[in-house]
């Protein structure tokens, strides 16, 4: 039987198209299959308090949760690599689950977890719950756009600090450009009873580190 050229070519690209689908379709599964994996981890994680891989093979574990509003709940992963970035913001795992330090560095990818940070402002609040199930609430105090070539991340010695970094611009067509975006937020100060104040949130979390103030924003 002859095939006319025309129709060759629309038969390749409906093949192509339906792999492309079945890929499509195999990509979004596998990552709610691990968000799944993740949840069952991190809970696991707050009753042994201590670290629970997702699966036997995963190269980083759950170490904090994030969340934004209503709309955003984040599992905050250990490492800033491309093991643990493709399934949630990360903590670099040299310092995750130090009490040492006061600064928390968090990193994601702007166009998955990280995309809400184009709508946090100042003044906004993020809960931030350790592997012991403390929680700390941050209120974030700045936003700034700096080059990862030529700025360092720097933190007050006496104070403590929630940083969260991402990619910039959110709209860019081709990731690893050099600016970054950093939300600094610190802690909203506990409030004694009895006042007409914001309610107390219980006690403060056991902080993570850093990475030290000579380290750059790590590339996503």
């Amino acid at each position: 039987m002859h095939i006319k050229p025309l129709h060759a070519l629309v038969l390749v690209l409906l093949v192509a198209g339906v792999w492309q689908f079945g890929n499509g379709v195999w990509i979004y599964a596998k990552a709610q299959l691990a968000q799944y994996l993740i949840s069952q981890a991190w809970q696991r994680t707050l009753l042994r308090q201590a670290p629970v891989k997702p699966w036997p093979w995963a190269d980083t574990w759950p170490v904090a949760r994030l969340q934004w509003r209503d709309s955003v709940d984040l599992y905050v992963l250990a490492g800033i690599n491309g093991s643990s970035l493709p399934f949630g913001p990360g903590m670099d795992d040299r310092i995750a689950g130090s009490a040492r330090q006061k600064v928390v560095l968090i990193a994601g990818h702007r166009d998955t977890h990280f995309a809400f940070l184009a709508r946090v402002q100042r003044g906004d609040w993020l809960t931030l719950t350790d592997i012991h199930a403390h929680q700390q609430i941050f209120q974030v105090t700045s936003r700034r756009v700096v080059d990862s070539r030529r700025t360092t991340l720097a933190a007050g010695a006496n104070e403590q600090e929630l940083i969260l970094v991402t990619c910039y611009p959110f709209d860019a067509l081709r990731a690893g450009g050099p600016l970054r975006l950093v939300v600094t937020a610190v802690p909203v100060p506990l409030v004694k009873p009895h006042t007409k104040k914001e309610p107390s949130y219980g006690q403060t979390m056991v902080t993570y580190g850093i990475l030290g103030e000579k380290n750059a924003p790590h590339p996503l």
